[in-house]
Formats: structure tokens, sequence, C-alpha cells
């Protein structure tokens, strides 16, 4: 269908509105493969590319090998699962072919594992089974289609007969595939176009409309599904009469047509080009309308949603398209979970007024300064105006009244010095040699900045010291030595005993925990963004708070500590208890000893500084503000042309990421991702952690029954707790959109691959009833040990 929408586009284009008389009928019934308008039939690639799964060497595998180098393919074998799906991740191969027959490989796990790799839907995976499978009434092929492959071959050993069937593959499966990804691109193209591109079914109801309408007119697709053009868009019904009179018998059509503004109801008038298609039969199905933007008024219309200096141009910033895109499916996100905050209701009246101004430039922009002051973290913190002193005449009610009502200004670093891209391409050695490491735990160190980083090995090769190995190594790479000003001595000192103050007795909050989250915040420095908008400074303090961010922890919540007058709760008011603690542990041991003082070298100011950011970080990470903090974010780095631009680019678009209090609101995503991150690791790492936190849980509950105090998390039993369950519900109201948001920041896919992969098989779990501790350990035992499904990468 798309294909014969574009092609419609291309010639548009081509003959910029030089229209085909009128007389002439349209074969509305064309093949996808002609190329009447120029289009570029979307046939496979000469040189397709082949992944051979197979357990074993195997006379079916050498036959399909042989079969493949006659026709020209890529030919690419693994004979795990792990080493398939890594393979397949690094190439994207078109055709992958897996031996189903082996008893010792998860197929249904691998498929699935393809099916959610981004790109995957363009891929046919093919299951090689036994002749016996079609020979009997069974449901293996059935199980087989319903985990993701597309068809299923029956061993052979003749190598004609691989031939012939990869031929067959060829051009029909792998065309069709090709055929789908080129409808994708269309769409893309189509969403990207700056005209306006409505697709209607025969009775004028929306099918689709491309970013340009949503922008320009006011509309949003998903309330003008099922509704039509009169009661949406075109102003004149005449119009569409005579327009359907023309499309209904298979003729083209074009000439003004008046539309009006949803918000505004002010009309618009632009030249249409109207065409129409079938999807079945020699009728027409659907009507495809192109709206030329260049016969439409600019006075006319309210400008994009997006920057001053976009308003300025007078034109329509692609990367606004995009980041709006992002925010309205952030906040809708948002407003569909069973809380939200009179801040995202605010933001989005403004919206609506921004909507309604139209063209006038110094309001809009007044506008934006007002959604700016909204997004401030305190809106009722009082800061003396400038010109107060000078207003008062008594000096003493002056300096009074600043003192109590003033926040004292963060001190800023003037000293910068910006990273090039390349400068962290490899990691530093140490300078000094201080800490002598063991081959294997050097080794190991040597993936630190990769994803799938296995903490648990280095927790095993370090006797449960893992913080001061990695921390040294992370510390290295990132020059924390320099940005603080401080000897290497000092900073090994520094995580000798912040490792110590963690309880090695907890099962998830000791020292573990904080390598892996210090260990996610580095392979979050470690990307393009972070690079372009992190002072060292920034980095070196978030290196701090994410080692020391869980110091000291009791391994019970805060809601338990308060229920039992413990003496953490009373010093802190019953307020951000732990977290609190956290903070401030950090710095009396900091502080308390000069071998252990890593700030002592600092100037007043930027110790101030570092302070204050080690600080919030840490604070950032306390669960009860998880959907404030998340809110904000969005809001702030989904609008404008945020997203999708280049930091270094230093025009007027990319000013609001710039701000220390923006980059504030960056650090605490980053830390709060870091704390959470467990369900977006490979497998075997997220079952773990799922492990630990649910025995620390268990325990509190235990405790809580034991000393009769309110039980803060009843389902949270071990007689009767599920732990997938409590994952998936984990990964839906708190990960998946924390993570979406992320990643649409940072560029990080691999975040979601992870995440999809590991809700599917915690779903898995749950149909199989593997939901005790007892079922978590024997999976673990088996299909989940280390040496099966260690997904370290080998670079």
């Amino acid at each position: 269908m798309l294909i014969d929408i574009s092609r419609s586009m291309l010639h548009h284009r081509k003959s910029s509105l030089a229209l085909t008389p009128e007389e002439e009928p349209l074969d509305i019934n064309r093949g996808p493969n002609e190329t009447k308008y120029g289009l570029i039939s979307p046939t496979p690639k000469h040189h397709l590319k082949l992944l051979l799964v197979f357990a074993h060497p195997d006379p079916v595998c050498d036959s399909l090998s042989k079969a493949a180098d006659k026709l020209g393919f890529e030919i690419t074998t693994s004979n795990t699962n792990i080493g398939a799906l890594d393979e397949y991740q690094a190439k994207s191969h078109d055709l992958v072919i897996v031996d189903t027959r082996a008893k010792n490989f998860d197929n249904d796990l691998l498929c699935r594992s393809i099916r959610n790799t981004k790109g995957s839907q363009h891929t046919v995976i093919i299951a090689i089974v036994r002749k016996s499978a079609f020979e009997r009434d069974d449901v293996t092929i059935a199980s087989l289609l319903e985990s993701g492959f597309n068809r299923c071959l029956i061993e052979t050993t003749n190598v004609l007969v691989c031939v012939n069937e990869l031929i067959v593959l060829k051009h029909c499966d792998l065309r069709t595939m090709a055929q789908h990804a080129t409808c994708q691109a269309m769409y893309t193209a189509l969403d990207k176009c700056r005209d306006l591109v409505i697709v209607t079914d025969d009775s004028y109801k929306f099918q689709y409309m491309n970013a340009a309408c949503e922008r320009q007119l006011g509309l949003r697709q998903e309330d003008t599904i099922g509704k039509t053009l009169q009661e949406q868009l075109v102003y004149d019904t005449v119009q569409i009469n005579t327009m359907g009179s023309s499309l209904l018998r298979a003729r083209e059509w074009s000439g003004p047509m008046t539309l009006k503004r949803k918000s505004t109801q002010e009309t618009i008038v632009s030249n249409c080009r109207a065409v129409p298609f079938s999807c079945a039969g020699r009728m027409p199905t659907h009507f495809i309308l192109v709206f030329d933007t260049n016969s439409i008024d600019p006075s006319n219309l309210s400008q994009s949603r997006g920057s001053i200096h976009s308003i300025r141009r007078g034109s329509t910033d692609v990367r606004s398209i995009g980041s709006d895109y992002l925010r309205r499916t952030s906040l809708a996100k948002l407003n569909a979970l069973p809380l939200e905050a009179p801040i995202t209701k605010i933001v989005g009246l403004i919206d609506q007024i921004r909507e309604n101004v139209g063209s006038n430039g110094q309001l809009v922009q007044l506008i934006d300064k007002v959604e700016d002051i909204l997004k401030g973290s305190e809106l009722y913190v009082s800061h003396v105006k400038e010109d107060f002193r000078m207003k008062t005449d008594e000096p003493v009610v002056s300096d009074l009244i600043t003192a109590l009502l003033s926040k004292a200004p963060q001190p800023t670093v003037t000293a910068s010095s910006r990273r090039s891209s390349n400068d962290s391409s490899v990691f530093r050695p140490s300078r000094t040699g201080l800490i002598k490491v063991p081959a294997a735990i050097r080794d190991l160190l040597d993936t630190a900045l990769m994803w799938e980083f296995d903490i648990f090995k280095l927790e095993d090769l370090t006797r449960k010291r893992p913080l001061q190995h990695l921390g040294m190594n992370l510390f290295n790479h990132f020059d924390v030595c320099g940005a603080l000003n401080c000897d290497e001595r000092t900073l090994s000192n520094w995580l000798t005993v912040i490792e110590a103050n963690y309880h090695a007795e907890n099962s998830y909050h000791n020292s573990t925990h904080a390598a892996d989250v210090m260990q996610a915040t580095a392979g979050f420095l470690e990307k393009e963004r972070m690079k372009s908008i992190m002072e060292p400074l920034d980095e070196a303090t978030s290196l701090i708070a994410a080692a020391a961010h869980d110091l000291d922890h009791p391994g019970k919540s805060s809601a338990f500590l308060t229920n039992s007058n413990n003496p953490l709760a009373i010093l802190y008011n019953d307020v951000t208890v732990l977290e609190s603690h956290h903070a401030a542990m950090t710095f009396k041991l900091t502080l308390g000893d000069e071998r252990v003082n890593i700030f002592k070298n600092l100037d007043r100011d930027t110790y101030k500084l570092a302070r204050h950011n080690v600080i919030d970080m840490i604070l950032a990470t306390e669960m009860t503000k998880h959907f404030e903090h998340l809110a904000k974010f969005v809001n702030v780095f989904c609008t404008r042309s945020s997203v999708g631009s280049e930091i270094g680019d230093q025009s007027e678009d990319y000013a609001p990421i710039l701000t220390a209090e923006n980059t504030t609101l960056v650090k605490r995503m980053m830390i709060k991702c870091s704390d959470v991150s467990n369900p977006t690791r490979p497998l075997r790492l997220c079952v773990e952690w799922a492990r630990r936190i649910a025995e620390e849980y268990f325990q509190q509950t235990d405790d809580e029954k034991a000393r009769g105090l309110p039980v803060v998390m009843p389902m949270f039993d071990r007689q009767c707790c599920s732990i997938p369950k409590s994952q998936i519900g984990f990964v839906d109201y708190i990960i998946n959109d924390m993570f979406e948001a992320w990643n649409a920041f940072i560029d990080m896919p691999e975040l979601l691959t992870y995440m999809r992969q590991n809700y599917i098989r915690w779903k898995e779990f749950d149909e199989q009833n593997h939901t005790t501790l007892n079922d978590i350990q024997k999976l673990q035992a088996t299909i989940l040990a280390p040496s099966i499904t260690s997904s370290i990468k080998s670079d």
C-alpha cells in the first residue's frame, strides 16, 4: 500500500503540482515492483547475510552452507545461543536458520531475543525440523511459529534441495521483508515531509496524517482516527464533493482547499493534490491528500512549537518535530499513571495557550519564559530582588531580609577543560601503580565500561571488595585526580573507607551494588551527549555520588526505620531518612581524616559546588520523588529542540540544556537510572539482582512481623511472593517510562533491548510457575549459569 502512496508522492514532487489531465484514468492496481515514477524496486541486496545456528557440526548445516555459498550469501555460523545473538546484533542478518532439533538449544529464547532486537522485523528466521514434525499432528510447528519463526524447513542433506529452498526464500520471504523495510522508510519520509500529507478511506475518515499536519493545523493523530475530513479539517464540504466525484472514478484531483485549524478555527487556503488507490479490487479504497505548504500564507499559520530562534527564522526545525512527539508520548504515559503533578497540568495548559497565540513572537517568548520558571525545582523559594537595597532606607532591615530569604548562590567553576570526544576512547593506566591488581581482575576491568560488565565476577575475584578495584579503575579513566587536584593515594584511601562502611551482610545494599551503580554511571558518562555537557568536576562528583549513594545502608527501608523509631529517623524527622544519612555520612567520613579527604585541595567555591553536586545526586535516589524527577526531565528535555541536537551547537535552540539547573536535572536522572538499572542488564545479572533485593525485602518483612511493626510491603512475604510478578510490575510502573525517556536523551538502545528481553523471560518464568527464591536459584544453577549465559563481549 505504502509503495503506491510513495510513488504518488514522488510523482507529485517531480511534477511540482503539474497535474495529469483529469480525463486520464489512473491505474490504481499497479504491482509493487513497477517503477513508473522512478521508485527503486525494494528487492533484496545482492549479497544477503545468512546466519547458521547449529549446536554441532552437522551434514544439514554443511549442505545449507554450500548452497548459500553458490547463491552468493555472506555466511556466518554460530553454535551457541549467546554467540548467535551477538553475531546478529553485530551484523543484522537478512536470514537466520536455526537448528531446532538440538535438545540443548533454547530455540524459543533465541528467536524471541532476536525479535526484540531493533530492526529484526525485517529478518526472516527459519527453523530446521525433523521430517517427523510434518508427518504427525503435533504442536511442534505451531509452537515454533508462535515463538517468532517465519517458516519451518524439513532437514535435508541434498545440496540441490537446499539451493532451491534458499532461492524460494530469497525471492519470496526476503523480498517481502525488503518491501516492508521500504514501507517503513517511506513512513519515515512522510513524517519528515514539510508538506501536509493525509490518508483517508473512501468515506474520508482519517487513517494517517504526518507530523506537519499535527504541527501546523493543531491536530493530533489520536484525536482524528475514525473522524472525517469534514468534521476535523475541511471548511467547505462542497470542495469535498467536487474532489470525491473524481477520486471515486479512480482519477486524480487537484485544486484549492480551505482548511481550518482546530484550536482557533481560522481558515487556511492551500493547493491540494488528491490521489486514489486501492488495497483490493479495482475500486478505490483510500485517498491520499497532499497540501503544498508553499501555497500557504505564513501569516495565517501559528508558528511551530519550538525555540525562539526557530520562530524568528519563520521555519520549522525538524528537531522540534521529533522532540515534540517524544514529549507528547512521554507525558501521555505519565498522565496514564494513577499519579499526577500539578506542574504537568500547568505545562499542558501553557502549551494550549501557545498554540492559540498565533504569530505573536513577543508573546510566545513571554510564555516560554513562564514555562521555564515553572520548571524550576523550588517555586516558592524567595529571592531578593536585585534593586532591593536601593529601595530600602534601613540597611539593617536590608541585611536581615537578605540573609533570611536569599538562597546562597551556587559557586561556579570558571576553569573549564572539556574533553574532546576522542579523549576517553582508551583507559588511562594507573600513574603510580598503588594497587597491584591480579591479572584476572585486570582483564575483567578492561571491560569496565561495557554495559554487560559482570559485577558479580568482580565481587568473587576481589573477595567482596569490588568498589575499591572498580572505583580506582574508573577514577583513573576519568582523571578524577586532576578534577579534584588530589593524589591517587587519597582516592584509594577514600574508596577503602567508603567500602568498609557498606554492610557486607546486606544481600542487596552492599558495596557490590554501589560498584554496579558507579559502573553504570561511568557507562552513561562515556556517551557523546554526556561528554559534551559534563565538566570534569561534574564527572568526578557523579562517580563519587554513585559510589557513596547507599553508604551505611542498614538493609531496611526508611519506612521501617520510622516505624521502629530508629535513631536515624528521629535525627532526620522522618523525612528522606536514608538518603540524608548516606549524604551526611559521606562527608563525615571524607572530612574526618586528611588521608581520606579527597576535597582538601579545592578552593572554597569549588568545594561548595562539589559538595552540592554530591548531596543533590544522592538525595535524588529517593524513590518517593521518582515521578517528580521524571516529569521534570520529560518537560525540560523533551521540549523544544533539545532532543536530537548537538550540544556543541551554541545556537539559541540549544540554550536550555546549557543552564546549570538543567544540567542538575540530567545528573539526577543519570544516578536514578544507574541506581535501578538492574532490569536493563543481561538476563543472568538481572535475575541475580532480583534474587538479592527480594531476599532483603523478605528479611525486612520477617523482622516487621517478629517485632509487631506495620508491614510496609506485605506482598514481599517469602511464603507467597512471586518474584517474577514483582519484577514485571517494577518494569511496568517505574523502569519502562524512565528508561525510554533516558534512552531518547542519551541514545543507548541496549538499555531497552535488554529490558524487553528480560521482561519476556520474567513473563515466561511466571507462566512456568518459577516464583519462589528456591525456584529462581534452581534456574540460576541450570539455564542461567554463567558458563552458558555469560554475555560479556570481547569487543
